[in-house]
């Protein structure tokens, strides 16, 4: 079946491109679906007026002008693909590719034009995605391999620390190489994020500083914030000399609805105790000043009712702190840096349970 002239007409008004034709004046005489879409504009509106009115200057509109009408782009009296910006009613400049041709009338005088942009956001959008999945892989190879290099001399450094060490205490000093282990741990899974992303096209972002977003990288649980409806709204204080573990500590346990607290030694955790009451304390074993037995000893003197965890990266306890707390009715321990996120629930949970059931009785 031939297309009519009535039949083309109405795919060019229902294309979602932008049509515009003009007289010879440049005066718009025709305006379709898709001009209005993009820019904004109702026919009514813009039928009649001057078609510089789409450009962001009248120098850019004479540009397109010129071009339309020099032989050596795509020919005389046409251009193909023709790079310029439009200006939307909202003031928003948008990127477009023009074809279009000058037009006659019977006696071969110029009587206006007609040209079919195309609205290039999404596509250049696409591109810029392309090339940062390239960066991304590319990053994520090259930082890959020295992280490889730290984890290697970790564990000789570690096993040098021992060696020097003797019978002397060496914890101090490992769960700082703990403390890095985890950190290159993070750094992986970011950049398993990374990877995540280029392979599903797939990216969320957050707010940063003022109208700025950033590419969100967090942990999939901690952005779905997923709580755990028996942990939410427990106080917590979370003590340990190691900042970066109270702070990986602080985000998991406010992902399942925890109020949490931090402190960095005994004597900062005893303070937070007086002007706040909790529900539950983790602390470290090992810290200077202050170990854990003694600030142990310490909370059940104050806060004889509160339930207290501790957590150490050792599974021997060559201080016997531990054990005297346990002499001293210490129940809970985890023995694993960085702690497993699904055994700290589990704990906490038991413990503030039990609590509850030694107040009932």
């Amino acid at each position: 079946m031939p297309l009519t002239r009535e039949m083309l007409e109405r795919l060019t008004d229902r294309s979602t491109d932008i049509v515009v034709a003009t007289d010879r004046k440049g005066r718009v005489v025709y305006y379709n679906d898709g001009a209005s879409k993009s820019l904004g504009y109702d026919s009514d509106e813009i039928l009649g007026q001057f078609v510089g009115d789409f450009y962001p200057s009248l120098e850019e509109a004479k540009r397109v002008a010129l071009a339309m009408r020099d032989p050596e782009q795509s020919g005389a009296d046409v251009i193909e693909s023709f790079a310029t910006t439009f200006l939307t009613r909202s003031g928003e400049e948008i990127p477009v590719a023009i074809s279009g041709t000058l037009l006659f009338d019977d006696e071969g005088d110029e009587s206006g034009t007609i040209g079919y942009a195309k609205d290039l956001r999404e596509i250049l959008h696409k591109d810029q995605l392309a090339v940062l999945g390239e960066v991304a892989i590319g990053l994520s190879h090259e930082i890959n391999n020295p992280l490889a290099v730290i984890l290697n001399q970790l564990e000789m450094l570690e096993s040098e620390i021992s060696g020097l060490a003797g019978d002397r205490d060496c914890s101090v000093e490992n769960e700082r190489l703990d403390s890095v282990r985890r950190e290159v741990a993070r750094i992986s899974e970011i950049l398993g994020r990374l990877g995540e992303m280029v392979q599903t096209d797939s990216y969320e972002t957050i707010s940063y500083v003022g109208p700025a977003r950033m590419v969100d990288l967090r942990r999939k649980e901690t952005r779905l914030g997923s709580a755990n409806p028996r942990l939410q709204g427990l106080e917590i204080l979370v003590v340990d000399d190691d900042r970066g573990i109270c702070n990986s500590l602080k985000e998991i346990l406010e992902t399942d609805g925890c109020r949490v607290q931090t402190a960095h030694d005994g004597e900062e955790a005893l303070q937070c105790m007086a002007g706040r009451p909790f529900d539950l304390m983790l602390s470290d074993v090992v810290m200077p000043n202050m170990d854990g037995h003694q600030l142990y000893l310490k909370v059940k003197e104050d806060h004889p009712d509160m339930p207290v965890l501790m957590m150490t990266a050792f599974h021997y306890d060559k201080d016997h702190i531990i054990k005297q707390s346990r002499m001293k009715g210490l129940r809970g321990v985890i023995f694993k840096k960085p702690v497993d996120p699904a055994r700290l629930r589990e704990a906490i949970i038991e413990s503030v349970q039990q609590q509850g059931d030694n107040e009932r009785d």
